[in-house]
């Protein structure tokens, strides 16, 4: 049983895994510590009003890290993606940062780590932003930091993105129309989070794929037009930018090769709330979608 008067450091607690873990341990009695660069900026400030403690930090600063994480039960470790332009991050950087957290936690004796990587991170090696993460991934097991490793798919949140799967007035994926995508609700990430921390003796050691739902792409945008009422047709992304693009042909080239090792059932048991993309859409999906409909 876990000690709940112990805290955890979440990073990344503005984005969407990390705010949802910092929820899902908050609901589950630990006391949290969003890592922050400036504490007294507006993004820390509304982590401080939803009931979050403040620790500054900055991903780049091994030493920051070292005094951040100092007595810290545990680490909830997710990085910019070198996938995320917005951010500026490469994969070098995005692996410098990984195994920074993971060797500063290892250094102040965390009892657990938990890293979020990518489904299918052992084989995307042809896919920089993807094998960043065995790479961080690969270095946790080499220095002995015990660690729960999920792996997430494809988020759900991603098909109501403007620019990502929905763009104007259609599903835009990378995989043909009939290509399984695997899929899971970025709060479920949070809640499987929550759960590796709650039982470390079962989840130390582990490394759990987590998928929700797997839908064809043309499925997916088949429950978007119920969801919207309205039809809304599927498209890959078109072969003349993918052949003028080394580094969209790889990821086309896996994601349509990749098959997800995921024990959905097996995950159900472990989270008998883990959303199906129904689900989704009819809970927290539905106001993005309304959103982008109406724009």
């Amino acid at each position: 049983m876990a000690r709940r008067n112990e805290w955890i450091v979440v990073i990344g607690a503005t984005g969407q895994q990390g705010g949802a873990t910092a929820k899902h341990l908050i609901e589950d009695g630990w006391r949290v510590r969003a890592l922050v660069r400036d504490p007294h900026g507006p993004r820390a400030r509304a982590l401080a009003e939803a009931g979050l403690g403040l620790v500054r930090g900055d991903l780049n600063d091994r030493a920051s890290l070292d005094a951040a994480l100092r007595g810290a039960h545990g680490v909830f470790s997710v990085q910019p993606s070198a996938g995320q332009a917005q951010y500026g991050v490469t994969p070098e950087g995005e692996v410098r940062q990984g195994k920074s957290v993971a060797d500063a936690a290892k250094a102040a004796g965390v009892a657990h780590l938990v890293y979020t990587s990518v489904d299918g991170a052992d084989d995307a090696s042809d896919v920089p932003h993807l094998a960043s993460k065995w790479e961080i991934e690969e270095h946790i097991r080499a220095i002995g930091q015990r660690a729960t490793i999920l792996r997430p798919a494809s988020f759900m949140e991603n098909f109501v993105t403007e620019g990502l799967g929905f763009s104007r007035g259609k599903v835009a994926y990378f995989g043909r129309p009939d290509d399984p995508v695997p899929l899971i609700a970025a709060d479920d990430i949070g809640k499987f989070a929550a759960i590796a921390f709650a039982d470390p003796q079962t989840h130390a050691g582990t490394v759990l794929p987590l998928v929700g739902d797997i839908r064809t792409g043309e499925e997916v945008a088949a429950a978007l037009g119920r969801a919207a009422g309205r039809t809304i047709p599927y498209e890959q992304c078109p072969p003349e930018i993918v052949q003028r693009n080394p580094a969209l042909r790889a990821v086309m080239a896996f994601v349509e090769r990749y098959r997800t090792r995921a024990d959905v059932p097996a995950l159900r048991r472990l989270h008998p709330g883990l959303l199906d993309f129904d689900g989704w859409l009819e809970t927290s999906g539905k106001p993005r979608l309304a959103s982008l409909s109406r724009a």
